[in-house]
């Protein structure tokens, strides 16, 4: 078994700060094998990405019979798919960086089990909407709630995942929306058919399913760990030791055989409370300004891509195909499996081929690929078979590109800017692309016109290629890297390496903070 992290003044109380300490709690972590308990940190945090899929999904393909009289909301089709959407996107916006902040000073288990809270109680409030301005309070809501868990659990995942499984493990998790976009297409099929439920009672039970789901998540999630990572910078040191004893003891017991001795450095910790803004704006954009500018690129890039297609998909099947309303879910159905295949497939790669070169590949190749579409679709050359035969090819790729935007911003930070770096780029990129792009692409798609569509698709691809530009010149080479390797904490004092057992391109005893460029 590896050595314990040096122990604590006996003077020091948990959760007491301002000592310094000498750990290789994170070491031990990123030399675990893949276990039964990486499992369950997938299951209790990753499965809430099916929930937000299913209910973006839901949303988009119920729009036109919640738009319907006599679906027991006065709101027309436009309302859900533009305003009602851009509230959403509003609300991920704010809660993100609202709970974001929370995440880094409280800590990500108390954060993730409040956010996903609120995300419940909005979706089930959803479901009992009797005018649009409820509707649009709630979709609002909603928002706040899941902003929230995208700053809190990559904060968490990526503190407990290996390193040298890291990216392929978020990637997958959050492609995993696309599983729950699935669900919520075929379960919009149901409830759309008239003959199954009443007008005004089937798309009200898509939203109480997805709060019954949520409740189970909750229940799962409470066996998740507090990252012992932001224990041992906030004085809860013995408190992180336990944690990691207790899933080291796990997986001995799982292999049948004892954990070797963790690799690299250990790391002298000056322990403390909290991280004030003006700290994490001169870390982000001075000391990291060339990794904010790729965060930015990435996230903004990716959120036009999406809206580009997804927000005006039915009404391109329904005005130039001619797919009735209630069929439209079996093609969006056809699309999210393609999402989902993107970071299944080539997740693993951006872990061995490495983070550069696949983050701009897939964003470049996405890019083209839908300038291609646009091509098609000015030409008249498509049915709505093969349209969507071209989005599963765009959106292959756009998926694990797409993915590994929120990958590469919660681990090229430091520890205590983590949830909020996520956050702030989540939030300024959604907003330039998910705020405006519903707006935007809602008219373009709206107006039946050939030439509008296209455009459309053309703003979405040029983003994308611009970001895989950015990529294939910033990206950081962050795969099978430890998290303290790829940007040294500030609370770190020194990096004590181990005499002899010093990984490759760790940073040294004297080592000065990790410079802004990747």
């Amino acid at each position: 078994m590896a050595a314990a992290q040096s122990p604590a003044p006996e003077t020091g109380r948990p959760g007491e700060t301002g000592r310094t300490i000498t750990t290789d709690i994170p070491a031990r972590l990123d030399r675990l094998p893949w276990s039964r308990w990486h499992w369950t940190i997938v299951i209790g945090l990753g499965t809430v990405w099916i929930l937000d899929g299913l209910e973006v999904t839901v949303v988009g393909n119920i729009a036109g019979r919640l738009a319907e009289p006599g679906s027991g909301v006065s709101i027309t089709s436009g309302q859900i798919t533009g305003v009602a959407a851009a509230l959403y996107v509003a609300g991920a916006c704010s809660g993100a960086l609202f709970w974001g902040r929370l995440t880094d000073r409280f800590g990500r288990k108390n954060l993730f089990m409040i956010t996903l809270a609120v995300y419940l109680a909005a979706t089930a409030l959803t479901a009992v909407s009797w005018e649009a301005w409820w509707f649009f309070l709630f979709r609002f809501l909603t928002g706040f709630g899941i902003g929230g868990e995208y700053a809190a659990i990559n904060s968490a995942i990526d503190e407990l995942i290996p390193a040298r499984y890291r990216g392929r493990v978020d990637l997958i998790i959050n492609g995993s929306f696309w599983l729950g976009a699935v669900g919520g297409s075929l379960l919009s099929i149901l409830a759309l058919n008239t003959g199954l439920l009443p007008k005004d009672v089937g798309w009200r039970l898509t939203f109480a399913l997805g709060a019954v789901l949520a409740l189970v998540i909750l229940l799962v999630r409470r066996h998740v760990p507090e990252s012992p990572r932001w224990l041992l910078i906030h004085g809860r040191d013995r408190e992180a030791e336990e944690i990691v004893s207790g899933i080291e003891r796990q997986v001995e017991q799982e292999k049948g055989e004892r954990l070797p001795e963790p690799q690299g450095d250990a790391l002298e910790i000056h322990q403390r409370k909290s991280v004030t803004f003006m700290e994490i704006a001169r870390t982000v954009f001075g000391r990291y300004r060339r990794r904010a500018v790729l965060g930015f690129s990435l996230f903004i890039g990716q959120a036009f891509l999406y809206n580009a297609i997804t927000f005006g998909f039915g009404a391109i099947l329904t005005k130039f195909f001619d797919v009735p309303s209630d069929h439209t879910g079996y093609y969006f159905a056809v699309i999210a499996v393609g999402n989902f295949c993107g970071p299944l497939l080539l997740g693993r790669l951006f872990d061995t081929v490495g983070r550069r070169v696949m983050i701009s590949s897939t964003y470049l190749l996405s890019g083209v690929l839908l300038f291609g579409t646009a091509w098609l679709f000015d030409r008249g050359a498509l049915s709505a078979g093969t349209l969507t035969a071209c989005w599963c090819a765009v959106l292959f790729f756009a998926s694990a590109g797409a993915s590994s935007a929120y990958l590469t911003v919660s681990e090229i930070f430091p520890m205590e800017t983590r949830a909020m770096s996520i956050a702030f780029f989540y939030a300024l990129g959604t907003a330039a692309g998910g705020i405006s792009g519903p707006l935007l692409f809602a008219d373009l798609t709206g107006t039946g016109k050939v030439g509008d569509t296209v455009l459309a698709f053309s703003i979405g691809a040029a983003l994308m290629c611009v970001a895989g530009l950015v990529a294939a010149a910033l990206a950081v080479r962050a795969e099978r890297r430890s998290l303290e390797d790829i940007a040294r904490p500030l609370s770190a004092v020194a990096a004590r390496a181990r005499a002899g057992q010093g990984t490759p391109g760790a940073q040294g005893p004297s080592a000065p903070p990790a410079p802004s460029t990747p």
